[in-house]
């Protein structure tokens, strides 16, 4: 698993958009017991922090320690710097093991049975990310092009399985139905300039070509905002859940 939120991991606490309760119901929803959850490639720990309002225990991983410092605090979660392949738990230890945004850095052949030895039988896996963010037809096409065009060359390979929806990361568990849900925010200007800067695109420029890169469309995209207090921005989320 990659490392690119490390040199970030404040304005990622701070800007990154956070997981509506419709998500956590629903997941909440497959289950039968609450014992002990893992929560994937935690980050800022805001997937923990929801999982810690049902659950006992709560194991929270990630390779950065910037952003484990950075984590929600709760009694009954634990973090701890592991990379998700290689975690130390006891076998058939999980009622839920979740990933959030993070799936698609993983290394897939090894993380699985990682999941198949730690997850109980019965147990959920649940993976959930979100996909380039929607707002009005004038701000879509300059963050398309930015998207595309300015920055596209410095995506990892791995962004690839969120722009189409994680079809090639295979799923071992057997599939669980999944509605189809969003995340929608009134967002300022500052809120959305915060929120591109956490791009590991963005930061990957900006360490190559000693630039901000968000600068080279910001006079086109305050145009395309049109002075407005707010936009509305929606990001539909991706969600796959199964059960062992």
């Amino acid at each position: 698993m990659k490392d690119n939120f490390s040199r970030q991991s404040g304005a990622y606490a701070k800007f990154r958009p956070v997981y509506p309760p419709e998500l956590y119901q629903f997941i909440f929803g497959q289950l039968t017991h609450f014992d002990r959850a893992w929560d994937c490639g935690t980050g800022n720990g805001q997937v923990a922090a929801a999982l810690a309002t049902r659950f006992g225990d709560v194991e929270a991983t990630d390779i950065s320690a910037q952003q484990l410092e950075r984590a929600v605090r709760k009694p009954n979660i634990h973090y701890s710097c592991q990379a998700a392949e290689t975690a130390d738990f006891p076998a058939d230890h999980f009622d839920l093991i979740t990933v959030g945004q993070a799936i698609h850095w993983f290394d897939h052949d090894r993380f699985y049975p990682k999941v198949q030895e730690v997850l109980k039988t019965g147990g959920v896996l649940a993976e959930f990310g979100y996909r380039l963010f929607r707002s009005t037809p004038a701000i879509n096409e300059v963050i398309d092009h930015f998207y595309q065009e300015i920055i596209g060359p410095y995506w990892d390979e791995e962004r690839r399985h969120i722009d189409d929806g994680y079809a090639r990361i295979p799923f071992p568990l057997e599939p669980i139905p999944a509605p189809v849900l969003f995340m929608e925010y009134r967002w300022t200007w500052d809120e959305l300039l915060g929120y591109l800067s956490t791009w590991s695109s963005v930061q990957h420029y900006l360490r190559q070509r000693k630039t901000d890169p968000v600068a080279l469309i910001r006079a086109e995209l305050e145009k395309a905002w049109a002075g407005a207090d707010h936009r509305g921005i929606r990001f539909e989320i991706l969600l796959r859940i199964g059960r062992k």
